[in-house]
């Protein structure tokens, strides 16, 4: 939090938020606002408004997280709101909440805010003021004694995929505090949140788009108010892997798979890094294919060119951070059984079972294990280097 000291008239932040369906749904289960012009078609068809509109305090809400999290942060006791309604809101505008400090009461520790709220046009849905009390923690001997304790926190990007979700067992086995990324199965990442739980270890939901530097920056900001500054990056998020032929190719083909290995992963490294620079410690680990160091299949073009784009990335990245003490390493799996090899047929996963000397594939454990050595503080002396868990089917 920001002790009513340093916050300064001026000072301004902002936070983004996609309105979902799921949002509108959630919101009535909480209030219990099922007014049709909220959640039907046919109703909201015969208003003046065509579509169903968003609840107005639903969008306003967030004002409440930019106050919770951001001006003041945490000991905000948000006391006045004035609010004005300006347009409709609806299922898929994506709204940008400013705060800013105009005024402050030295006499009660109080701050005025100017709170204002865009659509994706730029255009001003709701503006209205705030004022909010700093409640300020004093610091004591026990809270210095917790923060030379503080556990390790890993940011488990793609957290429930075959290999997400087997790197976040093994890191919580591992004693890790977890912040597991998701897309869209939340349900998968509930289960792994509760198991996590039951283990005595923390756990976090987070979500967004990792293309996104206002999202990335979104969810670094709420781990690090829930469990601490990220320790670790773990970034197993992929996309469908097609076999294009050349005279079919577009450069949208190629640009999608770097876009997911080195743009999520560039983004992800500028939001956290701040925080290992301070501790002067941390470690990232993305995930390659042996296909960089082997005949790949035909017509995967785009994927071994981003592949073999993020080896260069993550060796340069691994020379730039190593005077911060902070660690960065591939992996390298063959053939996983997981969801994203479910296409393949039978027999070309039987017949690259029988190409390894190990005869089987990979499971998702046997790289969640590498991932889980590298992470550990067995592996300190390792930088720039390349874990590959494939059976020995690649040995360089």
């Amino acid at each position: 939090m920001s002790r009513y000291s340093e916050i300064q008239i001026g000072d301004r932040a902002e936070i983004s938020h996609e309105i979902t369906q799921e949002d509108i749904a959630r919101f009535v289960d909480l209030t219990g606002d099922d007014n049709k012009i909220h959640i039907d078609n046919s109703y909201a068809s015969k208003t003046v408004f065509k579509r169903p509109v968003a609840h107005g305090m639903l969008s306003a809400s967030f004002i409440s997280t930019i106050i919770g999290t951001k001006i003041p942060g945490d000991g905000a006791l948000w006391f006045s709101q004035s609010l004005e309604f300006l347009m409709p809101v609806r299922v898929g505008d994506v709204i940008k909440v400013i705060a800013q400090v105009r005024s402050k009461d030295d006499r009660s520790n109080s701050i005025e805010l100017q709170t204002d709220i865009f659509n994706q046009n730029k255009e001003k849905i709701i503006q209205g003021t705030a004022k909010v009390k700093v409640i300020e923690q004093e610091l004591t001997t026990v809270d210095l004694t917790e923060e030379v304790n503080e556990r390790k926190v890993a940011l488990v990007i793609g957290g429930t995929g075959g290999i997400g979700s087997a790197t976040c067992l093994k890191l919580s086995k591992m004693g890790f505090d977890l912040a597991i990324h998701y897309n869209s199965n939340r349900i998968e990442a509930e289960r792994l949140k509760q198991i996590i739980l039951k283990e005595g270890n923390r756990a976090f939901l987070v979500t967004g788009d990792i293309l996104s530097k206002a999202d990335i920056g979104t969810m670094i900001q709420a781990i690090s108010r829930r469990l601490g500054d990220v320790d670790v990056v773990i970034n197993c998020a992929t996309i469908k892997v097609p076999s294009i032929k050349l005279e079919h190719l577009e450069w949208d083909d190629l640009q999608k798979q770097l876009d997911i290995n080195i743009r999520s992963n560039f983004e992800l490294v500028q939001s956290v890094l701040p925080g290992m620079v301070k501790k002067n410690r941390g470690k990232f680990v993305f995930l390659t294919t042996e296909y960089t160091e082997s005949a790949p299949p035909a017509n995967f073009l785009p994927y071994v060119m981003a592949k073999s784009a993020l080896n260069g990335f993550a060796k340069s990245l691994a020379v730039t951070l190593a005077k911060h003490d902070i660690n960065v390493n591939l992996v390298s799996p063959g053939m996983t059984e997981t969801n994203l090899i479910s296409d393949i047929p039978e027999k070309a996963r039987m017949l690259a079972a029988a190409k390894t000397p190990l005869r089987r594939l990979a499971k998702s454990s046997d790289v969640a294990n590498a991932i889980g050595f590298l992470v550990s503080d067995d592996s300190g002396y390792l930088t720039g280097e390349t874990i590959r868990v494939n059976g020995g089917k690649v040995m360089l």
